[in-house]
């Protein structure tokens, strides 16, 4: 109901207001910067490593459970081989004494790569045990880093957030009194411009956003406030100067057109 009974004069002073306003909650968001990036950054990096690190771990533990499974499969084998040579002192026969032979060197043979598994599997242990604590030293680095990084946007973000929240408050009621059409060319416009500028106002008789000139007919039409007027250069909303409580309308003597000197007159002066 609010903004059918808005004159354009309102609106455009709302609009005014609200680019005022957000203009100031960009400022306050500069402030912080890049650092909520940093912060994101240093957390995705912070897991990431800590995925790694239990993963090494994990590699690791079955590493060490193969090595051991190994030294337990070589402690079988020469249990065997005991077993079968006494078998051999007691046997009937050349076939039963040759079957024998052939189970005690199968088992040596097994006892021979469980070794060499062994002794592949101890250098990766020591391997991964040494990128395990390089790992390790890194990921605290980065954690340390994060803290840092945390406190100073908390300390950043403290200081501002309750001006931030109040302004965002009076952006959203601003932004009530302006139609949905006008609002959404705002944004557009806003979301375009490199330093958030949607709202401008008449300086010095140009664009207060691109500097181009205005034709005196439409800085008439903008000071009328009888319709909302763009920047035919650069889109942006013109509003009248007298909107903004800190403009200071030129002098005389500043609105006077600059004369022109010659090189003649220039030459007469240096004599």
């Amino acid at each position: 109901m609010a903004k059918k009974e808005a004159t354009i004069e309102d609106r455009l002073k709302a609009l005014y207001d609200l680019q005022v306003i957000d203009s100031t909650i960009d400022k306050i968001r500069t402030v912080r910067g890049e650092l909520p990036l940093e912060v994101q950054d240093l957390e995705d990096e912070v897991e990431g490593l800590s995925l790694r690190l239990d993963k090494l771990t994990s590699e690791i533990e079955d590493l060490s459970t193969e090595i051991s499974n190994k030294k337990n499969g070589i402690t079988d084998a020469n249990n065997l081989i005991k077993k079968y040579e006494e078998q051999q002192n007691k046997v009937r026969n050349n076939r039963e004494f040759d079957a024998i032979t052939k189970e005690i060197e199968f088992q040596n043979l097994e006892i021979q790569l469980a070794e060499k598994r062994i002794k592949e599997g101890e250098f990766l242990l020591t391997s991964k045990n040494e990128k395990l604590a390089e790992a390790k030293e890194y990921l605290d680095g980065r954690k340390v880093d994060l803290a840092n990084k945390q406190k100073e946007l908390e300390e950043i973000t403290s200081e501002t957030s309750s001006e931030e929240e109040k302004l965002v408050k009076k952006s959203e009621k601003a932004a009530k009194i302006i139609d949905d059409r006008l609002l959404t060319a705002y944004n557009r416009t806003r979301g375009n411009a490199r330093n958030g500028l949607a709202v401008v106002t008449v300086q010095r008789d140009s664009c207060g956003g691109c500097f181009n000139k205005i034709p005196p007919q439409r800085q008439m039409d903008i000071k009328n406030h009888k319709k909302v007027l763009v920047c035919e250069h650069c889109g942006r909303i013109l509003v009248d100067s007298a909107f903004d409580p800190n403009y200071l309308e030129p002098t005389e003597e500043e609105k006077k057109p600059k004369r022109r000197t010659t090189r003649k007159k220039k030459a007469e002066t240096a004599k």
